[in-house]
């Protein structure tokens, strides 16, 4: 064999044996993990909701007559007795007249009626007179007696109604605006509406639970992985329509011991200060109460949840180093945080950075994630 063709083997033997090798496997790509452990932390519920006054009072007429005047201003606050409507008083003052002139009539009945039994009281005595005839006159002394009486009454529901011709204000509150205008037509029998005022410092915030979560908050109080305070001192938080949190916290202060046909929930109702009537009856919030601490709770990072139409899921490491998804149930979300119910132990690793180059079955390197300061439960900030 020639030089040449030594040369030739050996340049194909070194091509068959560079294609049978097979390249190195890739390393395990790299992944930061956190261990989950247990602590205690604020058991918060949200629940969506709404505003309710604590009062409301609908003024409504009490006498028929026509609209005079209206003697307030529309969506400011009056003060309890103060004139809001005028109605025409001369039909209601031409009748008390009417009834303090019957009066009259009555009490001079009564006092000849009183002239004629004091003096046949005198001639009975002396046989001058019968006892029948006396007996008719003070039945007459009576029966002029019960006119006084009757027309007494009268004239204290003229004056009654006269009075309602001015139509104050039952309560203190914020009056809104006037269903009626000067010239209207008001009846005191289908008590015409004329405005409403609701009182909002305090206001309630009413909310619903459905009572499956109801029976699993229960279950777990009672199995003592909550631990609840006193029922009228759970704080409540609010969350407005725009995000934003108010700053003054409620207390839960009622809780129906019965559910609703209709929806299958439980009304809940907190009280809330209102002093600058932020808060507005009819507004739309969310509540965030705080039911209890857990003793046990799972929290982990926000950015480590998958959450999906289907569910929250997470990826965790298993003693392999193997990672495999796993789905779990979150509670609410506490600064960064979730808080995780049910699905995750205590001291499993879960991934927080590198989902992207973890594959569920696939081996992966775990290292510990950097500290991260723990997150302040919202619920628990009253600064705000």
């Amino acid at each position: 064999m020639t030089d040449h063709a030594r040369r030739v083997a050996a340049a194909l033997l070194l091509a068959a044996c560079s294609k049978s090798s097979a390249p190195p496997a890739p390393p395990p790509p790299e992944v930061a993990v956190i261990t989950v452990s247990a602590q205690p932390i604020v058991n918060v519920i949200e629940l969506p909701g709404r505003l309710q006054a604590i009062r409301t009072a609908e003024v409504r007429a009490r006498v028929d007559g026509i609209v005079e005047r209206r003697l307030y201003t529309e969506g400011t606050d009056v003060r309890a007795g103060q004139p809001l409507f005028a109605i025409d008083p001369r039909e209601l003052r031409a009748k008390l007249s009417a009834a303090e002139a019957a009066l009259a009539r009555a009490e001079a009945t009564a006092a000849n009626a009183q002239q004629d039994v004091t003096r046949y009281k005198g001639l009975v005595a002396q046989q001058a007179l019968s006892q029948q005839e006396y007996d008719a006159a003070v039945a007459r002394l009576r029966t002029a007696e019960a006119d006084v009486a009757q027309s007494r009454a009268q004239i204290a529901a003229a004056r009654l109604n006269l009075g309602y011709t001015t139509v104050t204000a039952p309560i203190a509150g914020r009056a809104g605006r006037a269903m009626v205008t000067e010239g209207a037509l008001v009846s005191g029998a289908a008590a015409t509406l004329l405005t409403t005022i609701e009182q909002m410092d305090p206001i309630y915030a009413n909310f619903s639970q459905s009572s499956s979560d109801l029976l699993a908050l229960r279950n777990r109080i009672s199995s003592g992985a909550i631990q609840v305070p006193a029922p009228n001192n759970v704080p409540v938080h609010l969350v407005l329509e725009d995000g934003s949190d108010y700053r003054l916290p409620g207390r839960l202060d009622f809780v129906a011991m019965n559910i609703d046909e209709a929806t299958g929930t439980a009304a809940l109702r907190a009280l809330f200060p209102n002093p600058q009537r932020t808060l507005l009856p009819g507004q739309f919030v969310r509540g965030r109460i705080e039911a209890g601490v857990q003793a046990k709770g799972l929290l982990i990072p926000q950015r480590a949840v998958t959450v999906t139409p289907q569910g929250a899921t997470v990826m965790v490491v298993n003693a392999k180093d193997i990672a495999e998804v796993r789905s779990v149930k979150v509670g609410a979300l506490e600064g960064g945080s979730w808080v995780i119910q049910t699905g995750l132990d205590p001291g499993e690793r879960v991934i927080v950075d590198g989902l992207q180059k973890a594959a569920p079955g696939k081996p992966v390197k775990p290292v510990t994630a950097s500290p991260t300061p723990p997150a302040v439960p919202q619920a628990a900030d009253t600064a705000r």
